[in-house]
């Protein structure tokens, strides 16, 4: 008997040595914030100060659509790729300069977009020409002026054909084609692609539960719905800029 209860004894002075030594230092820990929770759904978690907003990952197979890998040259003859987004909030779009049609609206919307953001330095733009034999870096250059274009991460590029039509098909399914019965000789999509600061397609749920995916690039804010009845979502593609630069 005596044996056990040296046992109770001992043990009873181990708890009492723990909770002297090892209890304030964990209460301080809490108290402190110090204490770190794993979180499997997002890599934001890393970051206690930073959320993640309501807007969906588009997803491919289950995974989250990332941008793929680029190389172009942008409207000052510099090599552009998509690290030069890494960290910013930007908006896709293709296009090309002597389209007679929607074009022009696209890039006015654009440029009504950049001008509500002028003040932050991670939010850019990327303009793809789908008709780069004609749209040299001179001639994107003298378009970004024409239509105001200032934001430094504004990257109107050009490059091998086949890449682009790769990207903007394959990388964003995004439409465009050579089309000689279509005004200008080309088709594409009027839509914008909205990419998150680690490089995610992202868009906002619509009344159903489902990802808009993309942004209708033509109607402008003013118009608020055009002819056949479509209505605009620049308001909502700003509502949505901001939400993520806030991520």
């Amino acid at each position: 008997m005596k044996n056990t209860n040296y046992s109770y004894i001992g043990i009873a002075f181990i708890i009492l040595v723990f909770g002297i030594i090892f209890i304030p230092k964990i209460v301080d820990r809490i108290s402190n914030n110090d204490i770190i929770r794993n979180e499997s759904r997002s890599d934001f978690a890393k970051d206690k100060n930073r959320s993640v907003s309501d807007l969906a990952f588009i997803e491919i197979n289950g995974e989250p659509k990332k941008v793929p890998d680029f190389s172009f040259i942008n409207q000052n003859g510099k090599i552009i790729t998509n690290k030069d987004y890494e960290g910013k909030v930007y908006v896709v779009e293709f296009f090309f300069t002597t389209c007679p049609t929607i074009c022009p609206r696209m890039n006015y919307n654009l440029v009504q977009i950049q001008n509500e953001f002028e003040n932050f330095s991670d939010f850019g733009v990327a303009s793809f020409t789908i008709n780069p034999a004609h749209d040299t870096p001179e001639v994107l250059k003298a378009y970004a002026e024409k239509y105001g274009v200032k934001n430094p991460n504004w990257h109107l590029m050009t490059g091998k054909k086949e890449a682009i039509y790769k990207l903007s098909n394959q990388g964003f399914n995004l439409y465009t084609a050579e089309e000689e019965s279509a005004e200008g000789g080309f088709e594409h999509s009027g839509n914008f692609a909205l990419i998150d600061k680690n490089g995610f397609i992202r868009s906002r749920i619509d009344n159903f539960g489902n990802p808009i995916i993309y942004y209708r690039g033509v109607v402008s804010e003013d118009e608020k719905v055009d002819d056949d009845g479509v209505e605009e979502e620049i308001s909502a593609l700003k509502e949505d800029i901001k939400k993520l630069l806030n991520e």
